[in-house]
């Protein structure tokens, strides 16, 4: 029999003293390798810790209310005997850390401070709950029938034997999905409803069907329509691939923003004839440095970011979120700017904190450092939270404007085109000048359209200009 070994808690993205709100397992239990051991739950994040290999659990070291950091010792787990050999176990605060990024979104996900659902269509409740975001979200909107009015309240429902059985985490996910537990019939153990039991539900109403608790999917919150239910095989050959973790999350991020935020977007463009100029000149002479094991090369986006926070300094009702209630707008005296990176799994938002206490350069290392890790899929939560302000460009594939979504709580995003050189009027003749698109979608509850266009007519001066973001 092979003595027990420790599970300990993996990188969480650099939250320390993470309450324990669900133990999932008991003494005795036999568990798999990946298997939930214990849910904790940051204010950005549900997070569950998995087993690092399969046995048998021999201790449990924590119980709910506890508070755990990496590292944090959480149950002692007899391996299971494989060929004569047991399993590998964790080998200490760095055990299991190729589980230790959560996939990521977009809080995005930052991606951030993401929640993860369109606007609740199920029960009222979730309302309060759009803000918020697991990490963990699948995807989605579970709807009811079709024109359904709000559901009433009724006694029975809040009395013992009424209330349905499931965990905090789980009661969290449901209600940022908009789902009613008492319409999901529960798995496990008891009839105890599980994270998979609300996918499930949502899956079946996402796909026009009547739902486990016998709900039929119609959009019934926004008066829609079901999804279509179409056989394209016998149009042709198809082929069906799934969607990865992160564009499921995005995916239902996207969906919320677009439906929840009043968005508008202004067009404009700015004259970066002389900051390519200074990005190439610098860059040769980074090429130079490199050879050195000195130097960072320089992208358009460095300078963006750095221009837009002396834009956001100008203009502070962009450099704001909206509260949960809609009613109070918080303004950030804190410049942490997202941008979105496109990876093999889908869209991310990495976040460049204090931009503006950081040069160029600095700036510079930092995105392509993210960058790399995102597309490594090593992206911890706390790298996507914290946003004020997002950019997405797409200056290196194209384009010549587009509409950006914003990143909720967010209030605006910079959408970045494709710079083209273009004949410019100097007030005596046309001068070929390289111009860059910008694309300004911004929260029309928070932002006027002359607030708009007098924050991209800024930037662009700034772009055109560098030395004014010294000003």
């Amino acid at each position: 029999m092979a003595s027990p070994q420790e599970a300990r808690v993996p990188d969480i993205g650099g939250f320390d003293d993470v309450p324990v709100i669900e133990v999932l397992v008991a003494p005795g239990d036999k568990v798999e390798k990946d298997q939930g051991l214990i849910t904790l739950e940051s204010d950005k994040a549900t997070i569950e810790v998995p087993a690092p290999f399969t046995g048998t659990v021999r201790e449990v070291k924590v119980k709910v209310g506890d508070t755990l950091s990496e590292g944090g010792l959480v149950a002692l787990i007899e391996p299971a005997e494989a060929d004569g050999a047991p399993a590998p176990a964790a080998s200490g605060p760095s055990g299991g850390a190729e589980r230790a990024q959560p996939d990521a979104p977009s809080k995005a996900t930052p991606a951030a401070e993401t929640g993860i659902q369109v606007p609740p269509v199920v029960v009222p409740e979730a309302a309060d709950n759009i803000a918020r975001a697991s990490i963990d979200h699948q995807a989605g909107v579970a709807t009811a029938e079709d024109a359904a009015p709000p559901r009433r309240f009724d006694a029975d429902a809040v009395l013992p034997g009424k209330v349905p059985y499931a965990s905090p985490a789980v009661r969290l996910f449901a209600r940022e999905l908009g789902v009613d537990l008492s319409q999901v019939k529960g798995s496990a153990r008891g009839g105890r409803i599980t994270r998979e039991d609300v996918q499930q539900f949502v899956k079946g109403a996402l796909q026009g069907g009547t739902t486990a608790g016998g709900a039929a999917a119609a959009g019934a919150g926004l008066s829609l329509l079901p999804w279509p239910k179409v056989d394209f095989g016998k149009f042709g050959e198809v082929e069906e691939q799934p969607l990865s973790r992160i564009r499921k999350i995005s995916g239902a991020n996207l969906a919320r923003n677009w439906a929840m935020i009043p968005h508008v977007t202004q067009h404009d463009a700015a004259d970066v004839t002389d900051l390519e100029s200074l990005r190439v000149a610098l860059n040769r002479e980074g090429e130079r440095a490199a050879a050195k094991g000195e130097g960072v090369k320089l992208t358009m986006l460095a300078f963006i970011m750095k221009a837009s926070v002396a834009a956001l300094q100008k203009f502070p009702e962009f450099n704001a979120s909206l509260d949960a209630s809609g009613e109070t707008l918080v303004l950030k005296k804190y410049f942490h700017i997202g941008f979105a990176a496109d990876t093999p799994n889908g869209l991310v938002v990495p976040v460049v904190r204090d931009c503006d206490r950081k040069g160029i350069n600095e700036i510079a290392q930092e995105t392509a450092a993210l960058a790399k890790k995102a597309r490594e899929g090593k992206l911890g939560p706390a790298e996507m939270s914290g946003g004020c302000f997002s950019i997405s460009s797409l200056g290196g594939i194209g384009g010549t404007a587009f509409t950006p979504i914003i990143n909720a709580p967010e209030v605006a995003i910079l959408g970045v085109s494709k710079a083209a050189m273009q004949p410019v009027w100097n007030g005596e003749a046309f001068a070929p000048r390289l111009m860059l698109p910008l694309s300004l979608s911004y929260d029309h509850r928070v932002i006027d359209g002359a607030a708009a266009a007098r924050f991209t007519a800024y930037l662009a001066q700034l772009l055109g200009d560098m030395r004014r973001a010294m000003l």
